[in-house]
């Protein structure tokens, strides 16, 4: 039978809940324990899919295609597995499921309410998940204790201690810890009223992660202690780390793991750190460095491209250098566009997903600018359909561009998918998952992946206009991979260029700390040729992807 570790949050959000759940399955994991982990959302929205990123973060896409919250990418590289969609849990969800049910009669006639139904479901879906044949299950319950939105699966996680028994759940709940500057001072008082709250919830924590700058200070510990009604063994801290992969090591390091093997009554292992200790040293010591500019329209929200900007880190610590990113707000090059000229200083570019028309016409300059003058560049999924528009206008098609922002125009070099025509609505509408990609050999996309034939994900309903294919590659540009009997395009490279490659597929969805992902480490690559270092050849680049 599954035991479960609920992780909930107080105080504020933002203070890394989802690096702390992920954490806890890492170090139960290096216990050569099976361990998953769940994300739920108490917004309304069915799923992450129709919200904007600034909002909520970047929407991550699971291998069977859900589109979820940022969190699951969370637990993908921390735990090295895949996890389905079925495991971001939402209040959307979870009504829609008790809705139906009562329309066709399930409940008899009954008054449906809260409790027992809502609660039910959600205990229900968890049940579910813990019978995929796992040790544990690690279940983050998003938004900050107080929330109304939160209160059901609050109840949920009281009720499921009572039906599970005290042995089989654990209560974690992390919260901030904040230092006053003036006085060096580590005040406890807001993590004293969030429990309190949690407490007339009903929910008593078990263990206690306080976030703090620094690790606490032992009168603050004792006094969290005494006023959380937790053994003073039971409270950790979560520091200001260097990275983020350092957290489950520094947490065992205090105890974490040992107590949560008492605690829940667990056969184990001693930990095993080898790896994940070698994988941190590369991310931390590295000799060289290149720098990369990631134009975008969500810059000056850093979350907006976390799996993105975890790639590159993961692609640089295998190649032995530090990869410093800076976030360009593509708008600017539409209303000034000499300000282009900025990416000469940068040694890669990158043009990432994205949506709308909002600079679009300032990624493509990007895109036009690292092509002409040599600069290595990447682009993914919309990335990728700018920089079909883009070179077909080098070839003199000046009207070319996509039907999703310039409907008005002759040449539509990216249309809307044909199945999608008939599609009135676009929430929900898209091309999602993973999909077999056949990659020709004696091309750039085989150097890095060294294999024919590789599983990507994607989320777009634009594609490459088969109508202009000939025209677009008579010029040299050269389609490498495709898709759906090759009916769809998903890789671009050209020749001459230091690097000039683009997919439609999302592929730092599946990089890995340790394992990154081919594309990236093309950029980073070619980031270090440009500069003349020396490069550390690493086997990622050689090797085959699971």
């Amino acid at each position: 039978m599954a035991k479960f570790v609920f992780v909930t949050g107080g105080v504020m959000s933002g203070i890394g809940k989802g690096v702390i759940a992920a954490s806890i399955g890492k170090i139960l994991q290096a216990r050569k324990l099976r361990v998953t982990a769940v994300k739920i959302d108490p917004y309304l929205n069915y799923d992450a899919g129709t919200m904007n990123p600034y909002i909520h973060g970047e929407v991550f896409v699971t291998e069977d295609g859900g589109e979820t919250d940022m969190d699951i990418g969370t637990y993908e590289r921390f735990l090295d597995i895949n996890v389905p969609k079925s495991h971001n849990i939402t209040t959307g969800q979870i009504y829609s499921s008790v809705i139906e049910r009562e329309r066709r009669g399930d409940f008899l006639g009954k008054c449906v309410q809260i409790i027992p139904h809502i609660t039910d479901e959600i205990k229900d879906r968890l049940r579910n998940i813990a019978s995929e044949g796992v040790d544990l299950v690690i279940v983050e319950i998003g938004g900050t204790v107080g929330d109304i939105e939160s209160l059901p699966y609050l109840e949920a996680a009281r009720q499921f201690r009572l039906d599970e028994g005290i042995s089989n759940v654990v209560n974690v709940h992390v919260t901030l810890v904040p230092m006053l500057d003036v006085v060096g001072e580590q005040k406890t008082k807001p993590t004293q009223h969030s429990v309190q709250e949690l407490r007339r919830i009903g929910v008593q924590p078990d263990v206690i992660v306080a976030r703090s700058k620094v690790p606490l200070r032992p009168e603050p510990r004792k006094k969290i202690a005494l006023f959380c009604n937790v053994e003073e063994s039971a409270v950790f801290t979560s520091q200001d780390i260097a990275s983020i992969y350092e957290s489950p090591l520094l947490l065992d390091e205090q105890g974490l793991g040992n107590y949560l093997v008492t605690r829940l009554q667990l056969s184990s292992n001693s930990p095993d750190w080898s790896s994940w200790k070698k994988m941190i040293k590369s991310h931390l010591s590295p000799r060289s460095q290149v720098t990369i500019a990631i134009c975008g329209k969500y810059a000056e929200l850093a979350d907006c491209y976390v799996s993105v900007n975890d790639a590159l880190r993961d692609a640089g610590a295998a190649l032995d250098a530090k990869v410093n990113l800076e976030f360009i707000e593509t708008d600017d090059f539409e209303k000034e566009p000499a300000k282009v000229r900025v990416l000469s200083r940068f040694d890669g570019v990158l043009v990432p997903g994205g949506f709308g028309s909002r600079g679009s016409e300032g990624k493509i300059k990007a895109i036009e600018y690292s092509r002409t003058h040599n600069i290595p560049f990447l682009g993914i999924c919309f990335g990728f359909q700018l920089a079909v528009v883009e070179y077909a206008r080098s070839l003199g098609m000046e009207d070319a561009g996509s039907s999703e922002l310039n409907p008005g125009s002759k040449n539509h070099v990216v249309d809307l998918m044909p199945e999608q025509n008939d599609v009135l609505e676009k929430g929900g509408t898209m091309r999602l998952g993973a999909h077999e990609i056949l990659i020709d050999e004696g091309t750039l996309a085989y150097s890095l992946y060294q294999r024919t034939k590789v599983w990507e994900r994607h989320r777009h309903r634009y594609e490459v206009n088969p109508e202009y294919i000939a025209q677009l590659t008579s010029g040299g540009l050269r389609f490498s991979g495709r898709s759906d009997a090759n009916r769809r395009m998903e890789i671009l490279e050209l020749s001459g260029n230091k690097l000039h490659f683009a997919t439609q597929f999302h592929a730092e969805f599946k990089s890995r700390p340790g394992r990154p992902s081919p594309p990236y480490s093309g950029l980073v690559q070619a980031g270090l040729n440009s500069k003349n270092q020396e490069l550390k050849t690493h086997p990622v680049l050689a090797s085959a992807r699971k």
